[in-house]
């Protein structure tokens, strides 16, 4: 046996030493090994030439499977790495943006998105290129920030100014009980670079106000609302609207939830063309007063995140101009159609023709 691995070392660096070419040295070895297989196969037990080869074929052929295996994922790796790195199989035809190479780690981390039609190569350069912030780290923020990471979204941002507590845990899945105490920025940071260490977290242990909103958002390209109230909702999307970021909106109670991508730069609505006031107080109580049931926000909270990726990559139909509204306690889900309105005071007189099916952020 020691013989034969000899031999095939020397035709292997030997030969590439010597300049052969790898597909006549992956020929000599197949050939080598063909016969060694025979030789076990057709000579009796015991015959000298057996015994030097190895004595039984089951050894060499689980080499062999070993070699298979090793070699399928190493042209599966190659293969990843050409699609991410040419994007021919990205929508669109359009020619990648320069970015760094991907590492193995990442190829194969990222291997069904790239495998993935609507998304290819290219949209998992765009996803690593884009720069996204999410506005609260509670129910709706906890999985959308999880899955952002996951999902390799390069630069992520959270802005919140609460610290986790125990009655979060029920269902803001990213804090654990040790988090308790720790501002809920900091412990999603922790997590997500936990789970993700090809990705930059950036966090915002403060409020989202006037005063800061506009010098935050101008550093993204996609703003995700996962706020539990109307004055910071109707902020957000004034923000939003001003600096023509696309925002992805999520909302819940009790058992139902829903979403929707508010873009009127690209002829949707706005948040306060759909919503033109908050209700009046006790018409739309917290979580808090009226009860939520623990899965629900990751329920919604993934939808965002998906929304997220399709943005970014120019995958599939976007819910703009539409909204999602999902009843986990039958089981239900409706779209119903949103319209702009030209007298709303944040986006009335921006509207622009629909931009085409699929369009990425700016």
């Amino acid at each position: 046996m020691i013989l034969v691995l000899g031999l095939a070392g020397l035709i292997w660096w030997g030969g590439q030493l010597a300049g052969v070419q790898r597909g006549i040295r992956l020929a000599l070895l197949v050939v080598l090994f063909a016969a060694v297989i025979a030789i076990q196969l057709t000579l009796p037990e015991g015959a000298p030439l057996r015994m030097a080869t190895g004595g039984s074929a089951r050894l060499w052929l689980i080499l062999l499977g070993c070699a298979a295996l090793i070699g399928g994922y190493a042209a599966a790796v190659r293969q990843l790495r050409n699609r991410a790195e040419t994007g021919e199989e990205a929508p669109g035809g359009e020619a990648p943006p320069a970015a760094a190479p991907f590492s193995e780690v990442e190829l194969n981390r990222y291997a069904r998105h790239i495998v993935l039609r609507e998304i290819g190569g290219l949209g998992q350069r765009r996803l690593k290129d884009a720069r996204v912030l999410v506005v609260g780290a509670g129910g709706l923020g906890a999985p959308a920030l999880q899955y952002l990471a996951a999902a390799g979204v390069g630069t992520i941002g959270v802005i919140d100014d609460d610290e986790v507590e125990n009655a979060n845990l029920q269902r803001q899945v990213i804090h654990r009980d040790q988090d308790i105490g720790l501002p809920k920025v900091f412990s999603a940071k922790a997590a997500m670079e936990a789970q993700n260490p090809f990705v930059i977290v950036r966090p915002y242990h403060r409020r989202l106000s006037e005063e800061n909103a506009a010098d935050l958002f101008a550093d993204y390209d996609l703003i995700l609302d996962g706020t539990d109230n109307f004055s910071t909702r109707y902020l957000v999307n004034r923000i939003a609207v001003a600096l023509k970021k696309p925002l992805i909106s999520g909302a819940l109670t009790q058992w139902e939830g829903q979403i929707s991508v508010f873009d009127p730069t690209r002829g949707g609505p706005c948040y306060q063309c759909v919503f033109p006031e908050a209700p009046a107080p006790g018409l739309a109580p917290s979580c808090a007063e009226a009860g939520v049931i623990g899965p629900l926000p990751g329920v919604l909270g993934a939808m965002m995140a998906v929304e997220a990726v399709k943005q970014i990559t120019g995958a599939g139909e976007l819910l703009r101009s539409q909204m999602l509204i999902y009843d986990g306690l039958y089981g239900e889900t409706r779209r119903i159609a949103l319209k702009a309105r030209s007298d709303c005071p944040i986006c009335g007189q921006m509207q622009t023709s629909p931009a085409p099916t699929g369009e990425t952020v700016p």
